[in-house]
């Protein structure tokens, strides 16, 4: 696995943790807003920036991505903060249940939510179907991924990654201005491929028509194999910080990734009704399971930052950092 480390190992330890279809060079434009004495820890994701692209066993939810960072969090010994973003987020839960006894504090920005993406129809994560039709590898847009794989860096068709970069990943209208070329390889860095992303899909009596595989980054996440809201449970209960955008297109109880909430719009033809496959509510699955973690002992904070999308980092890197020293405190 690549990492990048900055700062002297004597200096607070902060692992970040990035999101899908990204790598550890997303997190630049907040680096330069974190003290220098920090001792920070940027992993690459297997499949994405510079780490190799093993295969992703999906029937282990994010356990294969958390087993690769665990050592890491290891090393850097006791009372470290974790800072993850959106699919990051659902690792940095995975560790926490799994290591709560060396994480100091955890910051969950844009996370995905504690039962997954898609497929669900309430706050405690019932399934919309019994085979979670609507989630995984095939539940994405083909000509992204086509586009994505081809490295295509223009603007000619409307799911370019550049378009969904600017389009998807903060608020409408935002402008990434000299980061963008840097961001935009981030995406471009992630590997494609049935045991990649998007990973596999398998056929689907319901609507709308597909239901997740068994191998690849998508099907990681869909609740057909993912559910992090133990989290409620573990013990030590390090305190959390959730950060997200009003305007995240992406981690949204009305979110454009989600295939219920685009049938609704009429984008994707079929789609039953409200009844029968509503939208998933991801903030609101989120702000269940965290206010179950502190009513078991726990805490979190809750930051909703007003015009920010789905990288609050990026569209507002001073401002996130400020939150970081808080919880850091040193």
């Amino acid at each position: 696995m690549h990492v990048t480390k900055r700062g002297p190992e004597t200096g607070p330890p902060v692992l970040l943790i990035h999101g899908n279809c990204s790598s550890s060079g997303y997190w630049e434009p907040l680096l330069r807003h974190l003290p220098e004495h920090w001792h920070l820890v940027l992993p690459d994701l297997r499949g994405y920036g510079e780490s190799p692209a093993l295969g992703v066993d999906a029937t282990r939810g994010l356990r294969d991505f958390a087993d690769d960072v665990a050592p890491l969090l290891a090393d850097l010994g006791h009372n470290v903060t974790v800072v993850a973003h959106s699919m990051g987020g659902g690792v940095a839960m995975q560790l926490l249940l799994e290591h709560p006894e060396r994480i100091g504090a955890l910051v969950l920005e844009a996370p995905v939510s504690p039962f997954g993406f898609g497929g669900t129809r309430d706050l405690t994560g019932t399934p919309t179907t019994p085979d979670f039709a609507g989630t995984g590898g095939g539940s994405v847009n083909a000509d992204f991924v086509r586009l994505l794989a081809a490295g295509d860096r223009s603007t000619a068709e409307q799911s370019s990654p550049r378009n969904v970069l600017r389009a998807f990943y903060a608020a409408p209208g935002f402008d990434f201005g000299a980061d963008e070329e840097l961001l935009l390889d981030t995406m471009l860095s992630t590997a494609i491929g049935d045991e990649q992303y998007p990973g596999d899909g398998t056929a689907s009596a319901n609507w709308p028509g597909m239901a997740p595989g068994t191998k690849g980054v998508l099907n990681t996440m869909s609740p057909r194999w993912l559910d992090l809201s133990g989290i409620v449970e573990v013990d030590p209960k390090p305190p959390i910080t959730w950060i997200r955008g009003d305007q995240d297109a992406i981690v949204s109880d009305a979110s454009f990734f989600d295939l219920a909430q685009l049938g609704k719009l009429g984008l994707v033809p079929g789609w039953p009704g409200e009844e029968e496959c509503p939208p998933q509510p991801m903030v609101g699955q989120t702000r269940a399971v965290l206010q179950q973690y502190a009513e078991k002992g726990g805490a979190f904070t809750e930051h909703t930052w007003t015009g920010v999308g789905h990288s609050p980092h990026v569209e507002r890197p001073e401002e996130f950092a400020a939150v970081l020293k808080e919880v850091v405190g040193s």
